[in-house]
């Protein structure tokens, strides 16, 4: 029962804070939307594939089987950690970024970000999504699970390509040293 709290609470706290900050940036006349560095369908469905690996890990935990065969403690437990450890990726990045949290590229002028979590990681919230979908599909063992979350690391990774050419463009110089100094996730 604990375990399946916890379980839900993290994601559900995730989507509260990145919804209600999108209507906290909106009073503030930032359109936290941005544009779709990819296809707007590629995107939007890989962004809707993380909350379906999220909602399978959410609904295991309470009692509904998604796994085809027994899944082991130990993977239970790996799973719990990269949970808790990919929602902290999650929070701590979103809280990181302020004002300057986008979905997409801004349609404005924003500050580039390079302390915090991001002075160890350029995407630091990626890395933290690709670790909770990896908790859900060991959680689970469900193979499906497994097929939905390759699709999302790949479309993402697209995605942080062509956000990268977009900071390199806004950025210029700036953008090409903190590369220098910052891996991409690790």
């Amino acid at each position: 029962m604990l375990e399946s709290l916890f379980v839900t609470l993290l994601p559900t706290g995730f989507l509260i804070v990145l919804f209600g900050g999108e209507e906290l940036l909106r009073r503030k006349n930032i359109d936290m939307g941005g544009e779709p560095p990819i296809g707007k369908v590629l995107f939007s469905s890989s962004k809707y594939s993380i909350i379906l690996l999220w909602a399978a890990m959410v609904v295991h935990s309470w009692g509904i089987n998604l796994s085809f065969i027994k899944v082991p403690g130990l993977f239970k437990w790996i799973a719990l950690f990269l949970w808790i450890s990919g929602f902290g990726l999650l929070f701590t990045g979103r809280f990181g970024l302020g004002n300057a949290f986008r979905i997409g590229s801004p349609k404005e002028s924003t500050s580039l970000k390079v302390d915090g979590l991001f002075r160890f990681s350029r995407n630091p919230m990626y890395l933290g999504v690709y670790t909770t979908l990896l908790a859900s599909v060991l959680y689970t063992l469900n193979p499906f699970l497994f097929v939905i979350g390759i699709f999302v690391v790949i479309v993402h990774h697209k995605i942080v390509l062509a956000e990268e050419q977009y900071l390199q463009k806004i950025f210029g110089e700036l953008y090409t040293e903190y590369c220098y100094h910052v891996r991409r996730y690790l």
